[in-house]
């Protein structure tokens, strides 16, 4: 079950724990709609509750025309995630079973689904799981004290959330290739350094801070360019060159005659601050 809870706009969200018993919840400030991971006594690990609420909440403010940037942030001062919760356990499954489990689930992939920019708001471990919930955000932004890893390879086992996949393309495929067969902890310093994270913020407290102001930003900015910006870019790994531009060459088209980019030139001429609608 997804809870929602509203507070006024462009104040940053609190360092304290969200309501117990809920693993997800939702919040509205101003534009920018924040999922949070709820479960900070075991470092917001992944449960199931975790795999049907974060899809359900990208859904809900993907959905809100009044959010224009959604953010995850982990409650606790432990970690963003840590992780598959190793106390979820389940029977002894075949292959064929633990195929058809985790194919229904994919939670992670109602990431590829947003259209809106989502921005990883990582604090302390970022493991595993939570990595690969990271990895398939648009933006990892980091305390310096953020530890990654992808242990799984130690485990007897690979990624199954995406890691694989989305890994080289962040930060190229030997990289990743290291941390996938190594299962190496990697320090926000380092992460930063090898594009792992996009941004690290002045200090662990600050954090909420500084990507709410990054979310308000992006927020101010004319809307459905941002939507096809995300489109655009990310088709760019997915499609062969000539149609990457083609998509490119759409999107803009589609742009010029919209309202927004009158105003943004009335705007220049007329030195004040613009006012987007997204139309």
């Amino acid at each position: 079950m997804v809870q929602t809870s509203f507070h006024k706009p462009s104040s940053p969200p609190s360092d304290e724990a969200p309501r117990q018993g809920v693993s997800v919840e939702v919040e509205r400030r101003g534009s920018v709609g924040w999922i949070v991971l709820n479960r900070p006594d075991q470092i917001n690990a992944i449960n199931d509750d975790i795999r049907r609420g974060v899809p359900t909440a990208l859904a809900e403010l993907d959905g809100d025309s009044s959010i224009r940037v959604i953010a995850i942030r982990g409650a606790g001062a432990r970690g963003f995630c840590a992780g598959a919760d190793i106390k979820e356990r389940r029977g002894a499954e075949t292959s064929v079973q633990v195929r058809r489990r985790m194919q229904k689930s994919r939670w992670i992939e109602a990431l590829d689904r947003t259209e809106k920019p989502v921005i990883a708001a990582i604090h302390g471990y970022c493991m595993g799981g939570g990595m690969e919930l990271a990895l398939a955000c648009d933006l990892r932004f980091a305390a310096p004290d953020a530890v990654f890893s992808l242990p799984e390879t130690g485990l007897g086992l690979i990624p199954g959330g995406g890691g694989t996949q989305r890994l080289g393309s962040v930060v190229g495929p030997g990289r990743a290739l290291d941390l996938l067969l190594t299962g190496e902890r990697v320090d926000a310093r380092r992460a930063y350094d090898i594009g792992l994270i996009t941004r690290m913020a002045e200090s662990p407290n600050s954090l909420l801070a500084e990507v709410t102001a990054l979310a308000e930003q992006i927020a101010q900015r004319p809307p459905m360019a941002t939507l096809f910006a995300k489109q655009a870019a990310r088709a760019a790994s997915q499609l062969e060159l000539k149609s990457g531009l083609d998509l490119e060459l759409d999107l803009f088209a589609m742009l010029v005659p919209m309202n927004d980019v009158k105003e943004a030139a009335l705007a220049f001429r007329e030195k004040r601050a613009p006012c987007f609608s997204g139309e």
